[in-house]
């Protein structure tokens, strides 16, 4: 009995040492309420570079699933790059589901998803464990709207503490942004597949080229041949029309494109290195 008690002891130690690492649950004030999120952080003390990052209209979580694989995906590599990371549940903290399909939103990308990123970092800047001056922003889709609403001149914490340090946007909507004259006080880079029928790839070069020269850096990347949610793993690209899916949009496609996944994984690293 000795060598099979070995080998699974064995092969225990080995599942162990690669089981994916679990976030921890946290509370964040907000004016009225509380702002559930997740937390991934490094083993020590710090202090870490944070990244906050922002689910999609789909949510951050699923029935079983605090985090969803894609948000559970980046957040290990970013924990394996050395960063904490914070992602408040904009959704599930008001008792909602899914909100891509719904007409009248009562979360707004430009109004409580940025009063979340506020209290998020407020939180942020009392813990320790933080550096301070390396708190950055990154964002999916609707949560990547709430950044670029965020990121605004206008949008500056009146407190004394460091102002973000950079911004990364994946496939926002930026229509709205592109109309109003966007600009950034933040270094802000936008990911974007040039195939992308939910958001609008030349509105966000609009957004982005019109900031020149009265922003601080922004920055867009526009991936030929992907579509919308390019960076999500295995997702077989497919047509949203007809689908009963509540967490994903009405219209357009979705799908995993590799080279554009394997290409903003570096781009988002180097954006956060500098």
């Amino acid at each position: 009995m000795r060598l099979p008690l070995t080998a699974l002891f064995l092969t225990f130690l080995m599942s162990a040492a690669h089981a994916s690492p679990a976030p921890q649950p946290v509370e964040i004030p907000l004016a009225s309420g509380v702002l559930h999120a997740q937390l991934y952080k490094p083993e020590g003390a710090g202090p870490f570079p944070t990244v906050i990052a922002l689910h999609g209209c789909g949510g951050l979580g699923g029935h079983s699933d605090s985090v969803l694989p894609r948000y559970r995906d980046w957040a290990e590599r970013l924990l394996k790059a050395g960063n904490a990371v914070l992602l408040p549940d904009s959704y599930g903290s008001r008792e909602l589901g899914p909100q891509c399909r719904v007409k009248e939103m009562r979360v707004k990308a430009r109004r409580e998803r940025v009063a979340d990123i506020a209290a998020s970092r407020a939180w942020l800047m009392k813990q320790a464990w933080v550096a301070r001056e390396r708190v950055s922003l990154i964002g999916w889709a609707n949560g990547a709207s709430a950044l670029l609403w965020a990121v605004r001149p206008q949008g500056a914490a009146r407190d004394a503490g460091p102002d973000f340090r950079a911004a990364i946007a994946f496939y926002p909507d930026c229509r709205i942004s592109a109309g109003l004259g966007w600009s950034t006080r933040v270094p802000t880079l936008v990911l974007i597949g040039a195939n992308d029928d939910v958001s609008s790839p030349p509105a966000c070069r609009q957004m982005v080229e019109g900031a020149h020269g009265r922003s601080a850096l922004a920055r867009i990347v526009v991936y030929p041949s992907a579509y919308h949610d390019f960076d999500s793993a295995n997702t077989p690209l497919h047509a949203l029309a007809g689908s009963t899916d509540t967490a994903a949009p009405e219209h357009g496609h979705l799908g995993t494109d590799a080279v554009a996944r394997a290409e903003s994984q570096k781009e988002v690293a180097e954006w956060l290195a500098r």
